[in-house]
């Protein structure tokens, strides 16, 4: 399926509408105006990561842990820093688990804590990955 333009700003008359209809419109008309920025680049970004087998939350806990001094980090500092939910966390660490760009280690000092350590195939990836985010702006070219 091609994608041609509209002749007429979607956002443009559903606010006209918004005003006749309902009231002010300036509100309605600034959050479906972001609300789809994000999806386009959303798009743009799932696109790129999709050949690489991730997703952005993934490909972003490849970059976290990347980023840490020694590339592993307890799930509780990843969802702090990620602002994910823990169950969220579990999940994508799974997912890169199954993948084996990642593994789960004992804490050396805590053993209630459990690390996640980026694996030699997660640097990999979150290398082919990035480059394919920073080739297209993460999403922002063309915007």
């Amino acid at each position: 399926m091609t994608s041609r333009p509209l002749p007429f700003d979607p956002i443009a008359r559903a606010a006209e509408l918004w005003e006749e209809r309902i009231g002010p419109s300036e509100s309605m008309a600034a959050v479906t105006s972001v609300m789809r920025v994000q999806q386009i680049i959303q798009s743009a970004v799932d696109t790129a990561l999709r050949p690489h087998g991730l997703t952005f939350a993934r490909y972003e806990a490849l970059v976290l842990l990347s980023f840490s001094k020694r590339g592993s980090l307890p799930m509780r500092v990843m969802g702090e820093r990620l602002q994910l939910h823990p169950t969220s966390v579990t999940n994508i660490v799974d997912r890169l688990e199954a993948d084996g760009l990642v593994k789960r280690t004992p804490h050396p000092t805590d053993r209630r804590t459990t690390l996640t350590e980026i694996t030699d195939a997660g640097r990999e990836r979150r290398e082919s990955a990035t480059k394919a985010v920073t080739d297209i702006d993460f999403g922002l070219r063309g915007l």
